[in-house]
């Protein structure tokens, strides 16, 4: 067990039909309270984690340094934060110094048009 697997006592107040109907399913599944908030809470990150909306959200927010990539990391997972970091470098770098393109022909020869008035409908 990691220092961050270790438990961590948190109180918050629910209301009491909301606790009643947990300690109905902690009985019906044999478990206590306590595994079913822990399992209902990650289920819940997961799936605000992997939310399309939410990723936009924090990739918005990190981009405009309203979070910090650690935090971004706890959100969104090392692997996504980390691609969200490469992206971030790039559009903070300046843009690339290239000419703008010449009258250059590009096809090399004729070039076929099309009289779109002889066109039969």
């Amino acid at each position: 067990m990691s220092a961050s697997d270790d438990p961590r006592r948190v109180h918050f107040q629910s209301p009491e039909y909301l606790v009643d109907r947990l300690d109905a399913i902690a009985e019906l599944f044999d478990t206590d309270r306590t595994d079913l908030l822990v399992e209902a809470i990650r289920e819940y990150i997961e799936d605000t984690a992997d939310s399309e909306t939410f990723q936009e959200l924090v990739a918005t927010k990190y981009y405009d340094d309203q979070l910090e990539f650690e935090t971004v990391k706890q959100l969104v997972g090392a692997e996504t934060a980390q691609r969200l970091r490469l992206l971030k470098a790039d559009l903070e770098d300046e843009p690339l110094d290239i000419a703008a393109p010449d009258n250059t022909n590009v096809y090399e020869g004729d070039v076929t048009t099309v009289d779109t008035d002889d066109v039969d409908r």
